[in-house]
Protein backbone atom coordinates (compact mmCIF):
# COMPACT_ATOMS: atom_id res chain seq x y z
CA UNK A 1 0.00 0.00 0.00
CA UNK A 2 1.41 3.32 -0.83
CA UNK A 3 1.45 6.39 2.08
CA UNK A 4 -1.37 8.13 2.06
CA UNK A 5 -0.74 11.35 4.03
CA UNK A 6 -2.84 15.21 4.09
CA UNK A 7 -1.90 18.11 5.53
CA UNK A 8 -4.84 17.68 8.19
CA UNK A 9 -3.42 14.56 9.27
CA UNK A 10 -0.96 16.27 11.47
CA UNK A 11 -3.46 17.85 13.27
CA UNK A 12 -6.26 14.67 13.20
CA UNK A 13 -3.33 12.95 15.14
CA UNK A 14 -2.75 15.53 17.91
CA UNK A 15 -6.77 15.69 18.62
CA UNK A 16 -6.22 11.70 18.88
CA UNK A 17 -3.55 12.13 21.28
CA UNK A 18 -5.34 14.81 23.51
CA UNK A 19 -8.19 12.24 23.81
CA UNK A 20 -6.24 9.17 24.73
CA UNK A 21 -5.16 11.42 27.16
CA UNK A 22 -8.12 12.45 28.51
CA UNK A 23 -9.57 8.59 28.05
CA UNK A 24 -7.14 7.66 30.44
CA UNK A 25 -8.24 10.49 32.67
CA UNK A 26 -11.72 9.25 32.93
CA UNK A 27 -10.15 5.72 33.37
CA UNK A 28 -8.70 7.10 36.70
CA UNK A 29 -11.66 8.89 37.11
CA UNK A 30 -14.05 5.63 37.36
CA UNK A 31 -11.01 3.73 39.56
CA UNK A 32 -11.24 6.80 41.95
CA UNK A 33 -15.28 6.35 42.31
CA UNK A 34 -15.68 9.74 41.01
CA UNK A 35 -19.64 10.67 40.35
CA UNK A 36 -21.13 9.20 37.31
CA UNK A 37 -22.46 12.76 35.73
CA UNK A 38 -18.84 13.97 36.20
CA UNK A 39 -17.48 10.68 33.91
CA UNK A 40 -21.34 11.29 31.66
CA UNK A 41 -19.65 14.68 30.74
CA UNK A 42 -15.98 13.70 30.24
CA UNK A 43 -17.15 10.66 28.23
CA UNK A 44 -19.03 12.94 26.14
CA UNK A 45 -16.07 15.15 25.52
CA UNK A 46 -13.94 12.47 24.27
CA UNK A 47 -16.89 11.13 22.11
CA UNK A 48 -17.23 14.72 20.08
CA UNK A 49 -13.27 14.90 20.26
CA UNK A 50 -12.65 11.56 18.13
CA UNK A 51 -16.50 12.30 16.05
CA UNK A 52 -14.35 15.63 14.68
CA UNK A 53 -11.51 13.77 14.12
CA UNK A 54 -13.59 11.62 12.25
CA UNK A 55 -15.38 14.03 10.05
CA UNK A 56 -11.61 16.00 9.45
CA UNK A 57 -10.11 13.05 7.81
CA UNK A 58 -13.37 12.17 6.24
CA UNK A 59 -13.59 15.93 4.50
CA UNK A 60 -9.88 15.86 3.53
CA UNK A 61 -10.12 12.37 2.11
CA UNK A 62 -13.25 13.69 -0.01
CA UNK A 63 -11.57 17.05 -0.64
CA UNK A 64 -8.30 15.64 -2.15
CA UNK A 65 -8.97 11.84 -3.21
CA UNK A 66 -12.18 12.20 -5.07
CA UNK A 67 -10.68 15.34 -6.20
CA UNK A 68 -7.70 12.78 -7.96
CA UNK A 69 -10.31 10.60 -9.04
CA UNK A 70 -12.76 12.65 -10.87
CA UNK A 71 -10.67 14.77 -12.71
CA UNK A 72 -12.05 17.87 -14.18
CA UNK A 73 -15.37 17.09 -15.21
CA UNK A 74 -18.06 19.23 -17.38
CA UNK A 75 -20.09 21.81 -14.88
CA UNK A 76 -22.93 19.55 -14.94
CA UNK A 77 -21.24 16.73 -13.80
CA UNK A 78 -19.37 18.93 -11.18
CA UNK A 79 -22.44 19.60 -9.15
CA UNK A 80 -23.44 16.17 -8.37
CA UNK A 81 -19.84 15.66 -6.91
CA UNK A 82 -19.89 18.89 -5.38
CA UNK A 83 -23.28 18.35 -4.20
CA UNK A 84 -22.09 14.88 -2.54
CA UNK A 85 -18.78 16.81 -0.87
CA UNK A 86 -20.99 19.62 0.86
CA UNK A 87 -23.84 16.78 2.16
CA UNK A 88 -20.94 14.68 4.16
CA UNK A 89 -20.53 17.44 6.43
CA UNK A 90 -23.78 16.46 8.19
CA UNK A 91 -22.51 13.19 8.83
Amino acid sequence: MTEHAHTSHPDTIKRLKRAEGHLRGIITMIEAGRPCLDIAQQLHAVEKAVGQAKRTLIQDHLDHCLEDAVGSLPRAQRQSIDAFKEITKYL
